[in-house]
């Protein structure tokens, strides 16, 4: 089975320097997909179905806490790992992230590292 990684983020910085994170996973056969707001994101976790997502929170259009929450608690694609990428580090927004269902919430600047073990373990990579 294909499997993919949505990367969400409104700066095309960002989106690039995590795909650059997890480049090596393309020689495991994953695929890319990006998205600069909320609500291409949820057009494309409908249709392509990642695996994956790493979903920016402040973003324009449709915030990351909202596709998050209408992925998980609306359409039900409980199979969607979804990592909340905020430059929020704050326990209450911590605790909103989890609240509208991300499996988890990581803050920016983040650890490249802990990033790919991160998709790795999702996916089932060693």
């Amino acid at each position: 089975m294909e499997q993919k990684i949505l990367i969400v983020d409104d700066e095309a910085h960002i989106r690039m320097l995590i795909g650059q994170t997890l480049e090596e996973l393309e020689d495991e056969g994953v695929e890319f997909l990006t998205a600069e707001n909320g609500e291409i994101a949820l057009d494309i976790i409908q249709k392509e179905n990642p695996q994956l997502v790493f979903l920016d929170v402040m973003m324009p259009k449709m915030n990351g806490m909202e596709v998050c929450r209408r992925v998980k608690k609306e359409l039900g694609l409980d199979k969607v790992f979804i990592v909340l990428l905020t430059a929020k580090g704050q326990e209450t927004d911590r605790q909103k992230g989890l609240d509208v269902g991300a499996d988890v919430y990581m803050t920016k600047p983040f650890d490249p590292e802990v990033l790919l073990q991160k998709a790795k373990e999702v996916l089932g990579i060693t």
